[in-house]
């Protein structure tokens, strides 16, 4: 078999990350690399890897027929035209997380996409956390019942910088749509109300920028069940990234991964390691399994795991959240339809 074709649009961390793991695979070949701000450095890193091409346009990956498949991971604001320009070029695509700040732009980088009949994967990580993936397949499997509570913790070990959070879209889309697709993700339902609550009390450029760094956001979904998830963007302690549901029959849940499970006790007390302190560590792995799957998606004719409509359902509930903050109330997913409609 040919081997896939790879071109990957921004170098960043993530960029880099990606490419990485997918040189890992005997089926793919990196053929280039493009950044806005590609340089001597990224040039010496590709070199490295046997990546031929260094460009700072991103069009001469998406015209060239020898691609078959395109890693978007630049800015948010770029992610729309890229995946629609890719679709027209009959290219696959896994794209990070968000799609777009808006959800009508997301739709119509989907048309395209369905127009093309290409693959679109959406880089919801955490789905391929092993812990994640066992509490899902409890529930599916029936285990614990009837899901009835689905709780969601997720915090950072220390806040973004200003430059970051200045353009980061804030807490909701940024930071919490991971969480969003967690609780679709886990539950199995899809979700119709949110009331999202949020307060300053990490650092104040937050407020600076129009945003929060600590926020509850309590989700109803549509088979009755009911969530809550706890978000801040600075744990003293670690990474923490907990979640649990409870059902008719039982409960499932995923505690923190650690350096070592290791506990000494004493008569001064007990001690044990923090949790893994940082994204990277934490889902290292979740990283390699989701390119590696969408690999084989491509290589096999399958679906992909997480698609586009994923990642606007996700969306969706993002801006619900971002809505409810604002006003201090409530707000159903479909009123994001209806304002987008003038309703």
């Amino acid at each position: 078999m040919s081997k896939i074709k790879i071109g990957i649009i921004g170098a960043g961390r993530i960029g880099k990350i990606h490419a990485d793991n997918m040189l890992r695979a005997s089926k793919v070949e990196i053929v280039a690399i493009s950044d806005l701000y590609a340089g001597d450095e990224l040039q010496e890193w590709a070199e490295a890897r046997g990546i031929a091409t260094v460009t700072r346009d991103s069009e001469a990956i998406l015209s060239d027929p020898d691609i078959d498949a395109v890693i978007i991971c630049s800015s948010t604001d770029t992610h729309v035209p890229l995946i629609k320009r890719a679709a027209q070029q009959g290219k696959h695509i896994f794209c990070e997380k968000p799609i777009s700040m808006d959800v009508r732009l997301t739709e119509e980088a989907l048309e395209e996409v369905r127009k093309a009949g290409v693959q679109l994967q959406v880089g919801f990580n955490r789905r391929f956390d092993h812990n994640f993936k066992r509490v899902r397949e409890h529930v599916r499997a029936g285990a614990i019942g009837e899901p009835q509570v689905v709780k969601i913790t997720s915090r950072d070990p220390s806040p973004p910088p200003e430059e970051y959070i200045k353009v980061s879209g804030g807490i909701f889309i940024d930071m919490m749509i991971h969480d969003f697709d967690m609780a679709r993700f886990l539950s199995g339902s899809e979700v119709e109300e949110v009331y999202a609550q949020g307060s300053v009390l990490v650092d104040p450029v937050f407020a600076e920028h129009g945003d929060v760094d600590t926020a509850i956001v309590s989700l109803r979904f549509e088979n009755g069940a009911i969530g809550v998830i706890d978000c801040s963007r600075k744990a003293v302690y670690g990474y923490d990234q907990r979640a649990e549901v409870f059902g008719s029959k039982g409960a499932v849940s995923a505690a923190n991964d650690f350096p070592s499970t290791a506990v000494l006790s004493t008569e001064n007390g007990v001690w044990s390691d923090k949790p893994l302190h940082f994204f990277l560590e934490r889902y290292n792995q979740a990283y390699i399994e989701e390119t590696e799957l969408f690999i084989d998606c491509l290589s096999n004719g399958k679906p992909v795991p997480v698609d586009g409509q994923d990642g606007r359902q996700a969306e969706r509930i993002a801006l619900a959240a971002k809505l409810s903050h604002q006003l201090r109330r409530p707000v159903k997913l479909t009123e994001i339809e209806e304002l987008r409609k003038g309703v």
